[in-house]
């Protein structure tokens, strides 16, 4: 597949700044060929641009990132080229959403005392456009009642880790959102995981317990990750038989350069996680 291909990247229908139609056109305009949206426990991003993909040109796989647990860790697996229909897959959403919603409510309580203010939780719900909500919705809320200066002030005051709205969440253990996945047919991978704060003894034991789960990828080409960072990520990819994924993880224009399909080179050494789709 000698094209570009980015396999992470999220729409309104989760934390992005682009509805999926406009995602699609702009990746279009930038050259990607392959593409698939990974928006945060739902498929409703996916669903929605199937359209604008056959219009553009572009093959549109179905794409999921989900959030789970392990080892008191948070950890994102997204979930490549399954049924966006499956019974697995609608109970991974279903679940997912549920878990969202206590915790956005949690979220109003904490942030709410502090502020000495009251989310109007519907008008949440209006940013979340009847997606789960996420800490972004809250943060455009408290800008527009001018509660706060900026979103950037709303997560390094209320949002961000450490927090009060920092709340941790009823996600699932990795190994059943793994299972969501491979239940729907599709590829389990594992998300940025430079980013986590782990040694590497540490990753490799989750990775190990991520493959006996049925996860089978990593990403190994990611954003703005850096050359070490990249070897790492392909030599953990080798070492451990697992193929490789990549994508941007783009979320909306933004002033780092980051954008569709904006990745280092994908390791010419790593078995690419589209080598077994048809």
């Amino acid at each position: 597949m000698n094209s570009i291909v980015d396999l992470h990247c999220h729409t309104t229908a989760s934390d992005g700044a682009l509805s999926p139609a406009e995602l699609v056109a702009r990746a279009a305009g930038r050259g990607v060929e392959v593409l698939a949206i990974t928006d945060h426990d739902t498929v409703a991003g996916f669903r929605e641009a199937s359209a604008a993909a056959q219009q553009h040109g572009i093959r549109l796989i179905p794409g999921i990132e989900l959030s789970c647990v392990w080892g008191g860790v948070t950890v994102h697996i997204v979930g490549l080229n399954f049924d966006p229909e499956s019974e697995a897959m609608k109970s991974a959403e279903a679940y997912q959403l549920k878990v969202r919603d206590e915790r956005s409510e949690l979220i109003a309580q904490r942030v709410g005392k502090r502020l000495k203010q009251t989310f109007d939780m519907n008008k949440v719900r209006e940013y979340a456009g009847g997606e789960g909500i996420g800490r972004p919705h809250f943060a455009r809320y408290m800008v527009d009642q001018g509660w706060v200066p900026s979103m950037a002030v709303a997560f390094n005051k209320y949002l961000g880790a450490g927090k009060p709205g920092d709340v941790k969440s009823g996600w699932p253990e990795l190994e059943q959102v793994v299972r969501w996945i491979t239940e729907a047919g599709g590829t389990a991978v594992m998300a940025h995981a430079h980013l986590y704060r782990m040694t590497r003894t540490k990753l490799k034991a989750c990775l190990a317990d991520f493959i006996d789960a049925g996860g089978s990828a990593i990403e190994v080409a990611y954003g703005q990750m850096d050359n070490n960072q990249r070897g790492q990520m392909a030599a953990l990819a080798k070492e451990m038989n697992l193929m490789g994924s990549c994508g941007s993880d783009f979320h909306g224009p933004n002033r780092f350069g980051l954008d569709l399909g904006v990745m280092p080179a994908f390791p010419a050494d790593v078995t690419p996680v589209w080598s077994e789709w048809a």
